[in-house]
């Protein structure tokens, strides 16, 4: 029922032929690209922060009115 897996060297060199084969695939970004990027994931994560604050104080103010 169950298989017993093949752990021989030879596999191992197979699977580890295999992964350089698939990074030597991969199209790293360039600096330029990831610059931009971090840049815009800063401006999102200060907008969404700003937009958290001001609905917290929003919601603050309008408990005060009431309570």
């Amino acid at each position: 029922m169950s298989e017993k897996k093949d752990t021989s060297p030879a596999l191992k060199r197979s699977w580890f032929q295999e992964l350089k084969s698939e990074f030597g695939k991969i199209t790293w970004p360039s600096k330029k690209q990831i610059i931009r990027e971090v840049i815009a994931v800063v401006v999102v994560a200060i907008i969404v922060g700003a937009l958290i604050v001001l609905v917290d104080w929003a919601i603050d103010n309008g408990l005060g009115l009431i309570w």
